[in-house]
C-alpha cells in the first residue's frame, strides 16, 4: 500500500506521569506513516481521493492538546485509534510520539513510543435457535456495528438449518457477516462473548440450544491458536451452515492454510453429503 509520511510534527501538550508535566506541559514530536491507496488521487489530481495531510497534522495537534495522559503509550494508542476512525481512506498507520527531555535524571535526546495499528477484516458466523431467532440475529449485527472500533460491512441472508452435533433441539437460523475492526483477535472474542451474554446466552451444554452464537471464522489471513481461540475456525470447512451464508458475501475468500476458496469448500461439503 502507498504511504504518506509526516515527520516530527511539533505539538505542545501535557502528558506525563509527574503532576507538573500535566500542568506545565512540554514539546512532543509526532511522526506518522499513513498507509492508503494514492492511485486514484494520482490519476484525478483530486485531494478528496487521498488523505489531506494538513488536516491530519491539525487533528493530531488538537487531539494532543485537548487530552492529557500519564503515559505516551496511552497517548499513542488513543491517537492512532481516533485517526483510523476519523480519517477517510486511512487503512493502516505507524505512529511515533517522541518526548524530548524526558525526566529520566540523565542526559537524553528523547524517549519515544512507536506503534502500528490498522483496520482488519473479520468474518463472523451467527446462529440462533431459541426464542425470536431473527430478532436475536438482527440485534447481534446491530451490537457489533455499534461496538467500539467495529463496522459491519455486509451481512448474508438468514438461512434455516438443522442443528449440528446435538440434534434433539430446534432448527437454527444462521448467517455470516463481514466486519471491519480495529480490535485484536482476543479483544474481538471478548466483544462477541459480551454481545452473546447480553442476548441471554448461557454456556451450559456444548452444541446445545442458544439465543445467540457468534464465532470468528476468518480474521484477515491470520493463522492463530490460543487457549481460547483458533483462527481460522477449526470446523468451518465441514459446516454447511457456515459455508452457505459465507459464500453469499465472500465466495472467493481463501482459507489461509489450504488455499481453498469458500465456494470450493462449500462444493466439497455438498459432494461429501451426496457421497
Amino acid at each position: 500500500m502507498d504511504q504518506i509520511k509526516i515527520e516530527n510534527l511539533e505539538v505542545f501538550a501535557k502528558h506525563g506521569v509527574f503532576p507538573e508535566e500535566n500542568v506545565l506541559g512540554q514539546k512532543f514530536l509526532i511522526s506518522a506513516c499513513l498507509h492508503t491507496d494514492t492511485r486514484r488521487a494520482g490519476q484525478t489530481d483530486d485531494l478528496k481521493e487521498s488523505i489531506h495531510y494538513g488536516e491530519v497534522c491539525h487533528f493530531m495537534d488538537r487531539y494532543m492538546r485537548e487530552h492529557t495522559f500519564r503515559l505516551i503509550e496511552r497517548a499513542a494508542e488513543m491517537l492512532a485509534q481516533e485517526l483510523l476512525l476519523t480519517i477517510p481512506h486511512l487503512e493502516k498507520l505507524e505512529l511515533e510520539i517522541k518526548k524530548p527531555w524526558a525526566p529520566v535524571g540523565l542526559p537524553v535526546e528523547y524517549v519515544s513510543v512507536k506503534i502500528a495499528r490498522q483496520w482488519h477484516r473479520a468474518y463472523i458466523a451467527l446462529g440462533s435457535n431459541l426464542g425470536e431467532r431473527k430478532q436475536y440475529l438482527d440485534a447481534g449485527v446491530k451490537a457489533l456495528d455499534e461496538a467500539g472500533g467495529c463496522s459491519v460491512v455486509s451481512v448474508s441472508s438468514w438461512l434455516v438449518t438443522p442443528p449440528y452435533g446435538m440434534t434433539e433441539q430446534p432448527d437454527f437460523l444462521n448467517g455470516c457477516l463481514e466486519l471491519k475492526t480495529l480490535l485484536e483477535p482476543e479483544e474481538l472474542l471478548e466483544a462477541l462473548h459480551r454481545i452473546e451474554k447480553e442476548a441471554g446466552r448461557e454456556r451450559t451444554l456444548r452444541w446445545g440450544p442458544r439465543t445467540l452464537d457468534l464465532d470468528i471464522i476468518f480474521y484477515d489471513d491470520l493463522v492463530w491458536e490460543s487457549e481460547n481461540l483458533c483462527i481460522p475456525h477449526v470446523d468451518m470447512h465441514r459446516r454447511d451452515f457456515v459455508l452457505r451464508p459465507l459464500c453469499e458475501i465472500a465466495p472467493y475468500k481463501r482459507h489461509p492454510i489450504t488455499g481453498i476458496t469458500v465456494k470450493e469448500m462449500l462444493e466439497q461439503v455438498g459432494e461429501a453429503a451426496c457421497g
